[in-house]
């Protein structure tokens, strides 16, 4: 039907005295030209018709239209007398006919189609597959973090790790880990934490999650600790993920896309008796984590903290036995955890499963803290 129209119109264009079937182009015009005339000159002749006037081309006498079916091209040739009346009649009707083959068929450009508007690219999900990531873990040599790196290492990840003093712990951990990379770094120095962060990302690439974990512990009265002790326990603990989030947020930012886990305590969120600069550090850890995540929220990263209760790492190398014994008596399941459970619990909050998961606290401890 639409190229029944565009016949008809061309029809039109003859008859209304706009193109003729021999006619070229004139110079400085385009082949739109005579078909927009055409369309207001019907409109003016359809005006025209309604009054009552006798619409006639201007061009010699010719022979009266034959009723029925008929090829108005072919009449429009031969010189036959119509009017827009009978083109749209004839269309109207269902008996106007294309150009027939012996005609020659008029060509009518048409306008180029506007290209679709390209589509705005999307940022970067949040949630990635893990395999071909990153992973930068402060305090990574021993005890929840050395764990957290085989976890991440067996996940598919790049494994950088930062230790203090251990050289042997993360040269064995490097030897246990093949592509793993250990940065010695005092993460209580701003200054060491820029050299460290540079060198794993000019070795591994780009770091898509920070871990900071890197912690110290001391039990003593508070009115024996020292400002010097108070101030390092500070330094370790929280200002260390401080330093190590701001080193790893621009790129995260830039690519839309990133996952920081800190690790805290229980007794960042309830308190420990003769542990008061401890519980202060890791409850401001829990700060920083709940306010940060907010923040970066909108810039496709999730912040979240992981506080472990009682867990047999080498951080408990004063207890006794019998201490352990008793710990492991109070907790609810009846045991003390294991910093391989830690570590799976860090694996999937860095994953894309979740990716709706932030701000949030997650207690490993046996329902000590609930």
């Amino acid at each position: 039907m639409k190229h029944t129209k565009m016949t008809a119109l061309l029809c039109t264009l003859a008859l209304s005295g706009c193109i003729s079937a021999t006619a070229a182009p004139q110079a400085g015009s385009t082949p739109l030209d005579p078909y927009r005339a055409a369309v207001q000159k019907m409109k003016d002749l359809e005006k025209a018709e309604k009054k009552g006037e006798q619409s006639t081309p201007a061009s010699a006498p010719a022979a009266a239209a034959p009723a029925g079916d008929v090829n108005y091209t072919d009449a429009l040739l031969k010189g036959l007398d119509l009017t827009v009346a009978d083109v749209q009649a004839s269309v109207e009707s269902g008996t106007f006919k294309n150009l027939s083959p012996e005609a020659p068929k008029p060509v009518v450009e048409q306008p180029a189609a506007e290209p679709e508007p390209a589509e705005e690219p999307q940022p970067q999900s949040a949630a990635v597959p893990a395999n071909g990531r990153t992973v930068l873990i402060s305090g990574g040599d021993r005890g929840i973090g050395a764990a957290a790196a085989r976890a991440f290492y067996k996940a598919g990840y790049r494994v950088a790790v930062l230790y203090h003093t251990n050289a042997d712990a993360a040269a064995a951990l490097e030897q246990e880990l093949p592509g793993c990379m250990a940065v010695q770094c005092d993460v209580a120095s701003r200054a060491s934490c820029e050299v460290a962060f540079r060198a794993a990302e000019q070795a591994l690439g780009r770091v898509d999650v920070l871990v900071s974990n890197a912690g110290i512990a001391q039990q003593k009265l508070f009115t024996d600790i020292t400002p010097d002790e108070w101030q390092h326990m500070l330094d370790v603990n929280l200002s260390g993920a401080f330093h190590l989030c701001q080193l790893a947020l621009p790129g995260m930012i830039r690519r839309k896309a990133g996952r920081i886990l800190t690790v805290s305590s229980m007794w960042g969120q309830t308190g420990g008796s003769c542990e008061v600069h401890y519980s202060a550090a890791k409850a401001g850890l829990i700060g920083l984590t709940k306010a940060l995540a907010k923040e970066e929220g909108p810039s496709g990263i999730t912040v979240n903290c992981v506080a472990p209760g009682v867990i047999d790492t080498d951080m408990m190398a004063a207890f006794t036995a019998e201490d352990k014994a008793a710990l492991a008596e109070e907790t609810p399941v009846g045991r003390l955890g294991s910093a391989d459970e830690v570590a799976k619990l860090l694996v999937f909050l860095a994953g894309e499963d979740a990716g709706y998961i932030t701000g949030q606290v997650f207690g490993v401890n046996g329902g000590l803290v609930i």
